[in-house]
């Protein structure tokens, strides 16, 4: 049986990261709806890759469960790519922080439990998660440690203010979450990170670009130091780095991949470039 790499949410950053590490694995594609999982999954076997798409409801347990038992009748799962998720301009508060929040800290408890020895898993952030006010040790200690269950229920997240607050929130919590979960993924000899990326060419990219928040954003990418917005080969380049063989020292980490945006919103100017 070959190795299996399990992508959820196979946008564009998605099928980026599953064909730059999945040469001779089988690929479990699972999206928010069976078509566009078997879109994505076309896409991957016209590549060349062995494909098996599936629905999932990230912030279902046991729709994740049942994506988990599917991926091990396949094979050995040596990768998770944990990709869906949702912006502040596409959904309200609740159902940002159900799957953002909620559904990525389930999914590496759940993972956690079956990768198999050698195993790698990567969480796509934002870079949202460094522009939230600082939280105090105890509340980073909550959002990287309490149970999946409770978490919405956790004052500081139950008191978000907006849909961006509720993004940064989650986004915060998966850069966390890692840390948290990477010790126990460690007993399975597994390791797990995450990305924060930030401006990439992909249609979430294109909603913010376009959203009620359009000017926040354009803004951003006149400013940020490397003067383009990033690709998902490029965020896969990363993703395939800190997965693979020379990444093995690397567990319960976050890489910033956003062009300078994060330096230039705390420490650069914020006039309008020339």
């Amino acid at each position: 049986m070959a190795d299996v790499t399990v992508v959820i949410g196979a946008g564009g950053i998605g099928q980026a990261i599953a064909r730059r590490i999945s040469s001779g694995r089988n690929i479990l594609v699972a999206n928010h709806t069976q078509e566009s999982a078997e879109a994505a999954a076309r896409v991957l076997e016209d590549a060349g890759f062995e494909t098996t798409a599936m629905q999932a409801d990230v912030s279902d347990r046991a729709t994740i469960r049942a994506v988990i038992e599917k991926a091990q009748e396949l094979g050995p799962i040596k990768a998770l790519v944990q990709a869906a998720g949702v912006s502040p301009s596409q959904a309200p508060i609740e159902a940002i922080l159900k799957v953002d929040l909620y559904g990525t800290a389930m999914l590496l408890e759940e993972f956690g439990k079956v990768m198999a020895q050698g195993g790698a898993g990567v969480v796509i952030s934002s870079q949202s998660g460094y522009r939230m006010p600082a939280l105090s040790a105890e509340q980073d200690a909550l959002l990287a440690t309490a149970p999946a269950e409770e978490l919405l229920a956790l004052d500081l997240v139950r008191n978000v203010k907006d849909t961006l607050h509720a993004y940064q929130m989650s986004k915060r919590c998966n850069s966390l979450r890692v840390r948290g979960e990477a010790v126990n993924w460690a007993t399975r000899g597994a390791r797990i990170n995450s990305i924060s990326p930030g401006i990439i060419v992909t249609p979430l990219a294109h909603d913010e670009l376009h959203g009620e928040r359009a000017d926040f954003y354009q803004a951003m990418l006149r400013r940020m130091p490397a003067g383009r917005p990033g690709t998902p080969d490029e965020v896969a380049a990363l993703a395939a780095l800190i997965m693979g063989p020379e990444g093995g020292f690397i567990t319960g980490a976050d890489f910033l991949i956003d062009g300078g945006a994060t330096a230039n919103y705390f420490y650069g100017s914020k006039e309008e470039p020339s």
